[in-house]
């Protein structure tokens, strides 16, 4: 029984063969759920690398289920929200694991500029997950917006494309 269970793991580990950011032309796409205060829903992102460890790209996130008491006063406006992103991915600086990329970056969306850093794992060349927090550092008025204004946690599958 030990000599199965050292085979799969020896298999498993195997398959992680892949450098998760490769650098320039690199793309990843990325679909999880998104948690915040009084909403939970959807994002869906998309990074292109533009150097050995510089990407860009967007994010998008959708609040599905919202708490009953904000249902009749939220509309599509407020439910949605989309940024354009800057990364610095710093997994190969850090040489923890080549199957493992940090990035901590920059954003601008519908709502705010703000920061994020987040985390990618890949399991084989074209699979992996990924873990994100995103936090506002400006807002661009007064005005608090329901949704996207503040700290909110995003985890699911990252794929290479």
């Amino acid at each position: 029984m030990k000599n199965i269970v050292f085979l799969t793991a020896l298999l498993v580990f195997s398959l992680g063969n892949s450098q998760v950011f490769k650098g320039k032309g690199d793309q990843k796409f990325q679909v999880g759920a998104n948690f915040q205060d009084e909403a939970t829903g959807i994002n869906l992102t998309y990074d292109y690398g533009l150097g050995d460890n510089i990407s860009v790209g967007v994010s998008s996130s959708y609040a599905l289920g919202i708490d009953d008491v904000l249902v009749d006063v939220t509309d599509f406006g407020d439910r949605f929200d989309l940024k354009a992103r800057f990364n610095a991915n710093i997994g190969s600086v850090l040489n923890i694991d080549e199957n493992f990329d940090l990035y901590p970056g920059l954003s601008l969306s519908l709502k705010n500029f703000g920061g994020h850093i987040g985390a990618r794992y890949f399991f084989t060349e074209g699979f992996g997950i990924y873990t994100e927090a995103a936090f506002p550092l400006a807002k661009y008025d007064d005005k608090v917006d329901l949704f996207y204004n503040q700290f909110t946690f995003n985890i699911g599958a990252s794929f290479n494309l």
